[in-house]
């Protein structure tokens, strides 16, 4: 009925570029089924300039390459990299070592599960960077992509740092409640402000939050004290989803929703922006006072990482094409700065050459001829070590 590839169409390699079948019908034909390679997956460089990004999507290319007859090594899924190490040369953040005739099809979409997923991790990192800690940050960005992909949308914003998603079946993909306040359209059918505010209020189980939409007819800052005069201290929030034809300051409109609100004692009712949110304008909204963020398309499209698949190695020697280098590597990382180094896969452990301290090797094997062999880490265990992370770096 609509236009999505099963997980079976997946696996069997449909949602593949035609030129990887014609390869694999090559190797077979010339008897060539049996050569081993080892395959890297590195990027290039970041989108807009960014000074790093976070890799998620990884539990997806694992279970995309179970059951073939290869190893698979990668960093952990939530790792943050950079395109180059400290001395310039490309990290690989995951490489395949077996026969590629047995995987050489499934080049695009291992790529598609790590390409677009780790840009919407990163965003959403981003943002978390740049708001800290104790801001809310919910996703909102479903209706601009895909249905199909809702769920992998969600599952890498939480990732990244936000605190809920707000489709059903994305938070089903984390193992959480779907998060959100009220449409417009709620109010408009209603009629009436304050009588839709109280219908949520009454027909609501208590676990839902009370947040007041509090920009459909009048002022944001009207609308907000009404609400707060209706719900009094069971109103948990305001949102201001003002349309861009009104905005004129929005983080001037933020302070005085705060102002009038405070004034009137209702200081423990939080405020939350959504609308055309992303990272270069989040940081202003913050300052201005809004407590949380509903953000749509800058994370659900946010641009994807480019990565590229090469093989560097060949029945055990070392090959690679123009621009890339040849041989299988360890990328190894220092837990106290972050500080990335590539070396020959067999090479003793480097020492870090920004803090003089000991690195641990990044890279961990995940399937060893077919089979997963490395727990995947929950969501959650994801999400905090992003979190964990995203504390030790200096740079947005």
């Amino acid at each position: 009925m609509f236009f999505i590839a099963s997980d079976e169409d997946i696996k069997k390699g449909e949602t593949t570029d035609i030129y990887f079948v014609r390869t694999k019908r090559i190797l077979e034909t010339k008897g060539l089924q049996n050569v081993k390679v080892v395959a890297e997956i590195t990027t290039g460089g970041l989108p807009r300039g960014w000074k790093w990004g976070v890799l998620s999507g990884l539990e997806e290319a694992i279970k995309l390459m179970e059951g073939l007859p290869v190893d698979v090594y990668a960093v952990p899924e939530g790792t943050l990299f950079r395109p180059y190490d400290y001395y310039g040369v490309r990290i690989p953040l995951l490489f395949i070592e077996g026969p590629y005739y047995e995987f050489c099809i499934y080049e695009t979409p291992l790529l598609g599960f790590l390409c677009q997923s780790s840009g919407v991790t990163t965003m959403a990192a981003r943002l978390r960077k740049i708001v800290g800690g104790d801001k809310i940050l919910l996703a909102f960005g479903i209706r601009r992509m895909h249905p199909a992909l809702a769920p992998m949308l969600d599952r890498a914003a939480y990732i990244g740092g936000f605190d809920g998603v707000s489709s059903i079946a994305g938070a089903k993909a984390i193992g959480k409640r779907p998060m959100g306040t009220m449409p417009h359209a709620l109010i408009i059918v209603i009629g009436d402000q304050v009588r839709a505010w109280k219908a949520f209020d009454e027909v609501m189980p208590e676990e839902v939050p009370r947040i007041a939409l509090v920009d459909t007819f009048y002022d944001e800052k009207i609308e907000a004290v009404m609400a707060a005069e209706a719900l009094g201290k069971r109103l948990y929030g305001v949102r201001l989803d003002t349309p861009g034809s009104r905005k004129g300051s929005f983080p001037q409109i933020i302070r005085e929703v705060r102002w009038e609100l405070n004034i009137r004692g209702y200081d423990h009712v939080k405020i939350i922006v959504s609308g055309g949110v992303n990272d270069e304008n989040i940081k202003e909204l913050a300052e201005a006072g809004a407590d949380g963020f509903g953000v749509g398309t800058s994370v659900s499209n946010a641009p994807v990482i480019d990565f590229a698949m090469d093989i560097v190695e060949v029945e055990g020697r070392p090959i690679a094409k123009r621009g890339k280098l040849a041989g299988k590597k360890m990328v190894w990382r220092c837990p106290e700065d972050l500080t990335l180094v590539v070396k020959p896969f067999k090479s003793t452990e480097p020492v870090c050459p920004l803090c003089d301290g000991k690195m641990e090797p990044l890279l961990r094997r995940y399937i060893r001829q077919g089979e997963i062999v490395e727990p995947l880490p929950t969501v959650d265990e994801i999400r905090e070590y992003v979190l964990h992370q995203l504390n030790i770096i200096k740079e947005i």
